[in-house]
């Protein structure tokens, strides 16, 4: 595996790619962070260190707000605007490339995938609704994607527990994994019965899982 650093002029600023590039790679996962943090979350992180070995090139995107060093991310349509300003970059090594992030990022993944022609959706802490507010769901825009969708979802997460979400049918079919005791951050408590490194393996396991029944 070889890392690099891209930095790519998009409409809503400068956005940063870091490329972890697989030797030999068939697929491109381009993963983006989420409002509260960057790519140093422990699931992209663990993405990043696993699958490359497994033939997948990751991407771990960084949005314009974060780049300038901003504290509150942009509005969703600033947020689309950078994503799709900076696909043909995730598009240059000539495979095709799964849409991804955590938590908005993931939101931002489905609702541009099946225009930019992404080969798939990786939906990572998907905020389903506000904390406390399940009458404010965003299960349009999972449902919505378009394309194959994977979402791996923490068994506690307050922004929507596994068992909240739709059932997936017909063309808005979807699949997900949940990690056992983890939070919206995929953190699980000491008490658990699952370690956290426990917890990144049935991460990383079930996204290479996925990746690898996509069509190529």
């Amino acid at each position: 595996m070889t890392t690099r650093t891209e930095s790519v002029d998009t409409p809503a600023g400068q956005a940063r790619i870091t490329w972890h590039t697989a030797p030999g790679a068939s697929l491109v996962l381009a993963v983006g962070h989420g409002a509260g943090g960057g790519i140093e979350a422990r699931d992209l992180q663990a993405l990043a260190a696993a699958l490359p070995a497994l033939g997948t090139t990751v991407a771990l995107v960084e949005q314009p707000w974060r780049v300038a060093g901003k504290k509150v991310a942009a509005a969703p349509k600033v947020l689309d605007e950078g994503w799709r300003g900076l696909w043909p970059a995730l598009a240059a090594p000539g495979l095709p490339v799964v849409a991804g992030g955590r938590s908005a990022g993931a939101r931002v993944a489905c609702r541009t995938a099946a225009k930019l022609g992404a080969a798939g959706a990786l939906a990572l802490a998907f905020p389903l609704h506000p904390p406390g507010r399940p009458e404010k769901s965003r299960a349009g825009e999972l449902l919505g994607a378009g394309v194959p969708t994977l979402v791996v979802q923490g068994g506690r997460d307050p922004f929507g527990r596994p068992e909240e979400f739709p059932p997936a049918a017909g063309q808005t079919a979807y699949e997900l994994v949940e990690v056992p005791h983890g939070d919206h951050g995929f953190a699980v408590p000491k008490k658990a019965d699952l370690t956290q490194d426990g917890a990144l393996r049935v991460i990383t396991e079930a996204v290479a899982g996925w990746l690898g029944g996509l069509p190529r």
